[in-house]
């Protein structure tokens, strides 16, 4: 007996993944930086910081898809694995400041602000950029690793879950915010100046950090899909539908739930170490419960356990809110508030389900 194995992507697929990486590696960097201003080829600094940065976004859409499309498992927490990943990088960027700060001390701002004479503790590798790279995967998979494991031992899921999660990014939202922890308070991290010794506000350096970013993304992507066309991914739906069925033929979700969600954890950590050095900030506001919602919508809007539909969503809601926020800035809480619950009531499955309903629609033969 022949078993069918399903294709990670069909031709379609992978024609689209080429004509991302094309876009990503050649097309964006060409009309940034040769196509001159002038020219209606030309792609401005701000496009391209702007895109940037939804695409790390777009990497947080996709990792909550697979906790709560694939798995069921809504999380309002996430926008904390996000900033701990931008807090690592950061922690970096400080120290690659060097003396060109405002008090031309080896120490950041900050610390000479407040009077302390050596780094902390938790600062001691901070001017390795490998060993932050390190913090940036571990940090946010430790955090998720042991809380995971006593949550979902305890069996504590639905509505519950969301509202542990959400009180955990509060609580270390409040911890930051505090002086004392060494991590700049209010203000958080910026004026960064180098990454790697190279000036890092030059168009160059942002546009590597751009390909970089698109290709991050892409790899998430086909790393996700890879996953849930496996029989890891089939375990999780399984799940995800009933929990309970998959106990009694043999399988122990906890291990399934751990790994899934640690893996998102660090997918949001990585995206938080790459949208630091692009926006040039990190502060306690990246782990306010609205980030955290904000993921939930990007999934919700773009679709739930589709994959690209979150990435859509992302880029859908983030364009949004870049125009709303110039030409009617008042308007945009009830922008997004209308846009949830019309996606709701109308699209539950959405945009994604939207487009392939139309794509139903055309095929089926007229009357």
């Amino acid at each position: 007996m022949n078993v069918v194995r399903p294709r990670l992507l069909s031709p379609a697929g992978w024609a689209g993944v080429a004509t991302a990486l094309v876009v990503v590696a050649v097309l964006v960097p060409l009309a940034n930086l040769v196509a001159p201003e002038g020219s209606v080829f030309h792609l401005s600094d701000y496009a391209v910081g702007l895109t940037g940065k939804i695409m790390c976004y777009a990497i947080c859409a996709l990792a909550m898809d697979l906790i709560w499309g694939y798995t069921g498992i809504l999380s309002l927490g996430h926008g904390l694995f996000f900033a701990l990943g931008g807090y690592a990088m950061g922690m970096y960027l400080m120290r690659q400041i060097g003396r060109d700060g405002n008090y031309a001390s080896e120490l950041p701002d900050f610390m000479v602000f407040l009077d302390w004479k050596t780094l902390p503790w938790h600062w001691a590798g901070s001017a390795s950029f490998g060993f932050q790279l390190l913090m940036v995967l571990l940090v946010p998979a430790l955090l998720a690793f042991v809380f995971g494991f006593f949550a979902f031992r305890s069996r504590i899921k639905g509505v519950y879950f969301s509202i542990i999660t959400q009180a955990m990014t509060f609580a270390a939202m409040l911890l930051f915010f505090r002086n004392e922890t060494g991590f700049g308070g209010n203000n958080g991290f910026t004026d960064f100046k180098r990454i790697l010794g190279i000036p890092i506000a030059t168009p160059s350096t942002r546009m590597v950090l751009f390909v970089v970013t698109g290709g991050v993304l892409i790899g998430f992507f086909l790393m996700a899909r890879a996953i849930v066309t496996s029989k890891f991914g089939r375990v999780l739906q399984a799940i995800r539908d009933a929990e309970s069925r998959v106990m009694f033929t043999g399988y122990d979700p906890l291990a399934y739930k751990l790994a899934i969600w640690t893996l998102s954890a660090v997918m949001c950590g990585v995206a938080g170490a790459l949208y630091v050095p692009q926006v040039g900030i990190i502060n306690p506001g990246e782990m306010s419960p609205a980030a955290s919602i904000e993921m939930a919508v990007w999934a919700a809007v773009g679709g739930r356990a589709t994959l690209i539909g979150p990435i859509v969503g992302a880029f859908f809601v983030n364009g949004a809110k870049s125009w709303f926020t110039q030409v009617v800035p008042e308007f945009w809480l009830y922008f997004l508030g209308a846009l949830f619950i019309a996606v709701t009531l109308f699209l539950p499955n959405g945009l994604a389900g939207l487009a392939a309903q139309l794509r139903r629609k055309k095929k089926e033969p007229e009357a």
